[in-house]
């Protein structure tokens, strides 16, 4: 073989050889490239909330009769950015510096300066338990290191730094743990008893007092009475979902700090309430359930037929109610009438015609609240024209047949007497009525009547509702806009502690508020009542 031959043979394995040195280059560049862009992702602060509900491990050093227990799930260096990440472009720096403010105050409540103190450390566990004994009232935070070594460089400057400012510390063990305490405070600050244990190195408890963290050891120690060691707390959690915190509260912090009725959190059933929350872009969402230890012996409540298909108007705020009759009877004893009857009844105070046609109705029923007016949308010939009529007849309304835009509508007024240079009789709408082919409309006004044609003005709660409604099976809903969502959380007791935290008013940020009772779901061990809630921040 002459030497030209050789260099032919040879040109395809170089050719080959070359091929396959650049395609491993290739390759190995797609897999760096794909690994560095997943990374970057898996950090992105959009993601804060992508991970599976579960109790952590401080959960062991937390009573299952604790008032109200909150596990934070999410790194709280990342929460600012988070925010500046899905507001409004022209909003992302007050977004971001009102997420660090909120941030800080909340740890500022126990004596901490997140960016000095826990910011070089602090991971992405924190817990935080109230308890309400009557011995030993207070609170536990527990903290979760990054590095085997943060939470104790940490604890060293904690107490150096109290010490200085005239802490009188004192040093002991109980069941086997290093524990600190004291009654002190930073420079300028009042003074308050606080004591802490390091445990594994990588967990810190600080508490409001020595008893109360020696509860919380006491507690660790027996299976039975922690959140880690209860199996169906944790079935609980995890039927949740994705999220970034868990709450619990025992009935009396249900309605000494939620809110919620006597008649609802009185009843010798109620366990207690477990939640999820969990940010959906510029939306906090939240999961939750009401826990009855027995099963119910009322009837359980049917699933909600939608209305909204057939709706139109302009609602500033829209409920639909499933046999809202029931709601109103003051004897059956289903939590839902105990709960929503009273606020129910509340709207329906001074508005008597609405009141009439909403005890009748057996649902389901759709209500919106509108500035013209409530309109209210039933099934057709429920509740049925005769009876209610005889019952407003009875209030000293009457009847009549009115024509207009091409249909005929039913109206009852009230004749008033008229004052002034025109005095005389004047027959007063008090509800107008108009049918369709599967619905009936009631309206207070005529105006309010007519916007049941306007499909496009209601696409706003429309989609609110949709969003909430996707994955639950509603009983019942409420839909608020951003004015009247505005005006509830104004009254609601933790709205005003998040902005106290915030140090500032949110009320402009609120956007809208939806709220959802599912049906309730019985098994052998007892009830739950699943809630939704998605709150709009703009």
């Amino acid at each position: 073989m002459d030497k030209d031959e050789v260099i032919r043979d040879r040109r395809p394995m170089q050719a080959r050889s070359f091929l396959t040195a650049v395609s491993a280059a290739l390759l190995s560049l797609v897999l760096l490239a794909t690994g560095l862009i997943w990374t970057m992702d898996r950090r992105s602060p959009l993601h804060l909330a992508e991970q599976p509900l579960q109790l952590p491990r401080s959960a062991r050093f937390v009573p299952r009769d604790a008032s109200v227990s909150l596990h934070w799930l999410a790194d709280p260096s990342r929460l600012p950015a988070y925010a500046q990440a899905v507001a409004p472009a022209s909003e992302r720096r007050a977004a971001r510096d009102g997420a660090r403010a909120w941030r800080n105050g909340a740890f500022a409540l126990a004596g901490l300066e997140f960016d000095a103190e826990l910011a070089p450390w602090i991971g992405s566990e924190i817990s935080l338990t109230l308890l309400d004994g009557a011995s030993d009232p207070g609170w536990v935070l527990a903290l979760t290191s990054r590095d085997s070594d943060g939470a104790r460089r940490f604890l060293q400057r904690f107490w150096q730094t109290r010490s200085l400012a005239g802490t009188d510390l004192q040093i002991s063990s109980y069941r086997g743990i290093g524990v600190i305490s004291g009654r002190g405070a930073l420079i300028g600050r009042d003074p308050q008893p606080l004591a802490t244990a390091l445990i594994d190195d990588d967990l810190l408890l600080l508490a409001s007092g020595r008893g109360v963290l020696e509860q919380s050891l006491d507690v660790s120690q027996l299976k039975d009475q922690h959140q880690l060691g209860d199996q169906r707390l944790q079935q609980t959690v995890a039927d949740l979902g994705d999220g970034v915190a868990v709450l619990t509260a025992s009935p009396a912090a249900m309605q000494r700090w939620l809110q919620l009725p006597v008649e609802l959190t009185e009843r010798s059933d109620l366990a207690g309430l477990v939640a999820s929350l969990r940010p959906d872009g510029a939306t906090l969402a939240a999961d939750a359930v009401l826990a009855f230890r027995d099963k119910l012996s009322p009837e359980r409540w049917p699933p909600l037929k939608d209305l909204s298909d057939t709706a139109g108007g302009r609602a500033l705020w829209l409920a639909q109610l499933q046999n809202p009759s029931r709601l109103l009877d003051s004897d059956d004893q289903h939590p839902l009438a105990q709960w929503l009857g009273p606020i129910l009844r509340s709207q329906l105070k001074d508005q008597a015609a609405a009141a009439t046609l909403v005890e009748l109705d057996e649902g389901p029923l759709l209500w919106q609240h509108q500035a013209d007016g409530w309109l209210l949308t039933t099934s057709r010939e429920q509740p049925q024209q005769a009876v209610v009529d005889a019952q407003l007849q009875e209030q000293g309304l009457s009847r009549s047949e009115l024509d207009g835009d091409g249909e005929k509508l039913s109206v009852w007024t009230r004749l008033v007497r008229q004052r002034g240079r025109t005095a005389g009789l004047e027959a007063q709408l008090a509800v107008a009525q108009a049918h369709a082919a599967s619905v009936d409309w009631w309206g207070e006004t005529l105006t309010g009547l007519k916007h049941r044609q306007d499909t496009r003005g209601l696409q706003p709660r429309l989609r609110q509702w949709q969003a909430i409604s996707t994955d639950a099976r509603p009983s019942h809903a409420l839909v608020l806009g951003a004015e009247p969502s505005q005006n509830l959380l104004a009254a609601w007791q933790p709205w005003a502690f998040v902005q106290a935290l915030a140090g500032q008013s949110l009320k402009g940020q609120v956007q809208g508020l939806s709220l959802v009772v599912d049906v309730d779901q019985q098994d052998d061990v007892g009830t739950t009542l699943p809630l939704h809630a998605r709150l709009d921040l703009g």
